[in-house]
C-alpha cells in the first residue's frame, strides 16, 4: 500500500465516522430523516 492510498484511506474514514456520529447524535437528539410517525415532525410530509 502507498501513501497516497493510506492517506486517502484515512480521510475517508474520518469523514465517514464523522457522518455516522452525526446521524447518532441526531437520533438520540429526536431527530430523523424520515416521519417516524410523528406527522409535527414532518412539516407536511406525512399522508
Amino acid at each position: 500500500m502507498t501513501l497516497g492510498t493510506a492517506v486517502v484511506g484515512g480521510v475517508l474514514f474520518v469523514v465517514i465516522t464523522g457522518i455516522v456520529a452525526s446521524m447518532v447524535r441526531d437520533k438520540k437528539a429526536g431527530k430523523s430523516l424520515q416521519c417516524g410517525g410523528d406527522c409535527s415532525k414532518c412539516r407536511g410530509g406525512c399522508h
